[in-house]
C-alpha cells in the first residue's frame, strides 16, 4: 500500500508537471483577437512547399475563433511593401507588421522539413515545422513545433508476390507525387487545437456567437 500511495504521488508530479509545462501568461496577457499569417520560410527543398503551407495555416485558427488576415492579401501588401522573401518578412520589426495591419498577433511558421526519402521498397512522407506567435509589442506569446511522418500500408494479397511488386508501385508513386497537405494540415490541427500547446477559444468562436 505504502508502495502504491508513493507511486500515485508520482504520477499525480508528473501530471501537474506536464500541465504546467506552458506558461500562458503573456498569450492571456495579449489577448489576441486578430492574427496575421506571414509569408512561410521554406528550408526544404521543395520551392512550392512554403505556398502550399501558408493556405493550410488560416482555418484551424478561425474555427479557433480569431479573425485571420486574408493570407493571400497579406503577401499581395508586403511585396508592395518591398517584402518579397519570407525570410526578410521574418526578420523585420514585428512591431511595424503588426502596425501595419493593426493586427493584435503574428504567426510566423518556418519549414524544416518537406520530403519524401525512399527506403527498401517503402516510401516515407514527411513534414517538420516550427511555429512561433508574437504579440504587437514583438513579445513572444504562443510557440510549437510538429514533426508529421506518413509511410503507405503494404497490402496483403496472400501471395507475396503480388504483395511485393504492389509496394513497389506504391512506394514509386509516392515518391512520384508526396501528398503532402493532409500531413500539414494535420500538424496545424495537432499543435493549434488538440493537444498542449492548443490555442485558448478565440472570441468569435460559435459558442460565444
Amino acid at each position: 500500500m505504502k508502495y502504491l500511495l508513493v507511486l500515485v504521488a508520482l504520477i499525480m508530479t508528473g501530471c501537474a508537471a506536464q500541465q504546467k509545462s506552458i506558461d500562458w501568461s503573456a498569450y492571456e496577457s495579449a489577448d489576441p483577437k486578430s492574427i496575421l499569417i506571414v509569408p512561410v520560410v521554406n528550408n526544404s527543398l521543395d520551392v512550392d512547399a512554403s505556398n502550399y503551407m501558408l493556405s493550410t495555416l488560416s482555418v484551424p485558427l478561425a474555427e479557433s475563433g480569431y479573425y485571420v488576415y486574408p493570407v493571400n492579401t497579406v503577401k499581395v501588401i508586403l511585396e508592395q511593401e518591398g517584402f518579397y522573401e519570407a525570410e526578410q518578412v521574418h526578420r523585420s520589426d514585428s512591431v511595424s507588421l503588426a502596425e501595419m495591419f493593426s493586427a493584435d498577433a503574428i504567426l510566423y511558421v518556418t519549414i524544416q522539413r518537406w520530403d519524401a526519402k525512399y527506403i527498401l521498397l517503402s516510401t516515407s512522407v514527411t513534414v517538420q515545422f516550427d511555429y512561433l506567435m508574437v504579440d504587437s509589442e514583438g513579445t513572444e506569446i504562443w510557440k510549437a513545433e510538429k514533426t508529421m511522418v506518413y509511410t503507405p500500408q503494404s497490402s496483403n494479397s496472400g501471395n507475396p508476390l503480388v504483395d511485393l511488386i504492389a509496394m513497389a508501385v506504391n512506394a514509386a508513386m509516392t515518391k512520384a507525387a508526396p501528398n503532402y497537405m493532409p500531413l500539414a494540415r494535420s500538424a496545424n490541427q495537432q499543435v493549434m487545437v488538440m493537444e498542449k500547446t492548443a490555442l485558448p477559444a478565440g472570441p468569435y468562436t460559435k459558442s460565444e456567437e
